[in-house]
């Protein structure tokens, strides 16, 4: 909701202030006939704002790659996140007809922590199976398992695995010997002198889908800021738009104001739907101050933006920036943190990519959000963010070509 808010204080403010230009051009005054030319020129930008975003809206595709493109990635990586459970697929044999054998086969089909086949019913299905990697391994129960001896089950249980499967092995063998101590310290009293105890800390620790989540944000500013620049700019060009554009008293720096403007809020929208299915679907525990979280997610979307207006606004045609567009864009994706967390990443590899422009767009979104930093904590980022956005915006001025 305060995220929602956010958003619509944002919208409200950039309204209010193309009104006060808008009434500044056209409205009579007595005293003083003409507008000023700072007020001329940012009702320039405010009116190419209106027209960026009424283009966006008017564009299905675009709308498809704002929208929807980033919530079926959300949708994807959310439900695997929900079901990333620890669990072994084993095929089960049971050649014992006892009482106790059945009892303990039912057992484990209500156990979560294993998948049981139901296709494998003899060893030959199960080395089949294994083979092609449907299931880690096969439990088998031979005809004497659960025979009673002075009135305790007794018995032995066999687990067949491959040799490249030796670790699915060992996990199963040390979850079913758990059960069996507790089976048999039921039937066999023993004394247990050294002992195991659990404390819970009261630390909060991020779930695999707090990463996914940040680095799905990373995503979308990608696609907003690289991506619509890039596609847009060369079609505008190809048009003559632009060239006509040129002959007129506008200037790159309000043409470029008016879009990050556009893209800042086509982008948040974009976010905030994103935080809402995120809160309401999955369950995302927001912990940080979601004003705070939509002002760094501004600047990393006008960061992003820098490299959608150098790259189209250099590129003479689709031709032309497609590929350079790729090679900048893929490693962003995977070398700093949008699909998987970067501390999988070897250490010198980390190192590298801290420095790569979209690291930090992540990781702040990730502290504010999850870990409840301010944005005054995020000094680093910050630091990396505005470095970039000097460099940028710099060549982005130096290449642009209006056709």
């Amino acid at each position: 909701m305060n995220f929602a808010l956010a958003i619509l204080v944002l919208v409200l403010i950039v309204f209010r202030i193309g009104r006060r230009l808008y009434k500044a051009k056209y409205t009579v005054v007595k005293k003083v006939s003409q507008p000023t030319p700072w007020q001329t020129k940012l009702y320039t930008v405010w009116v190419f704002f209106v027209v960026n975003l009424k283009r966006v809206f008017r564009d299905r595709l675009a709308l498809f790659f704002t929208f929807l493109f980033p919530l079926i990635f959300l949708f994807v990586f959310g439900s695997l996140s929900s079901n990333n459970q620890i669990s072994l697929r084993i095929g089960l044999i049971n050649n014992s007809s006892t009482a106790f054998a059945k009892s303990y086969v039912a057992n484990l089909e209500h156990n979560r922590l294993f998948k049981i086949n139901k296709g494998v019913a003899t060893l030959a299905q199960a080395n089949q199976s294994m083979s092609r990697g449907e299931i880690d391994a096969t439990v088998e129960l031979p005809t004497s398992f659960g025979t009673l001896v002075n009135g305790v089950p007794t018995g032995q249980a066999i687990i067949h695995y491959t040799h490249n499967n030796d670790q699915a092995e060992q996990t199963l063998a040390s979850l079913m010997q758990t059960q069996f101590n507790v089976i048999n310290a039921h039937y066999v009293k023993t004394s247990q002198p050294l002992k195991i105890t659990s404390q819970v800390s009261n630390q909060h620790s991020l779930t695999a889908f707090d990463y996914t989540f940040t680095g799905l944000l990373g995503f979308s500013i990608l696609g907003v800021g690289i991506f619509g620049p890039m596609n847009v700019f060369p079609e505008l060009k190809k048009m003559g738009i632009l060239r006509r554009l040129h002959t007129t008293p506008l200037r790159v720096w309000q043409f470029f104001l008016s879009n990050m403007l556009g893209q800042a809020v086509t982008g948040l929208l974009s976010l905030g739907v994103m935080l809402l299915i995120a809160v309401l679907v999955y369950h995302i525990k927001i912990v940080g101050n979601l004003a705070e979280l939509s002002l760094f997610l501004i600047l990393g979307i006008i960061l992003i933006l820098g490299i959608g207006l150098a790259l189209g606004g250099w590129a003479k045609n689709e031709r032309q920036v497609a590929p350079l567009g790729n090679i900048i864009v893929f490693p962003m994706m995977f070398l700093t943190g949008v699909f998987f967390p970067r501390f999988l990443m070897p250490q010198w590899l980390q190192t590298i990519t801290n420095y790569v422009p979209l690291t930090p767009v992540i990781d702040g979104s990730r502290l504010i959000l999850t870990e409840g930093k301010s944005i005054l904590d995020l000094g680093p980022q910050l630091a990396v963010m505005g470095i970039w956005m000097v460099i940028i915006y710099a060549i982005a001025f130096r290449v642009f070509r209006w056709e």
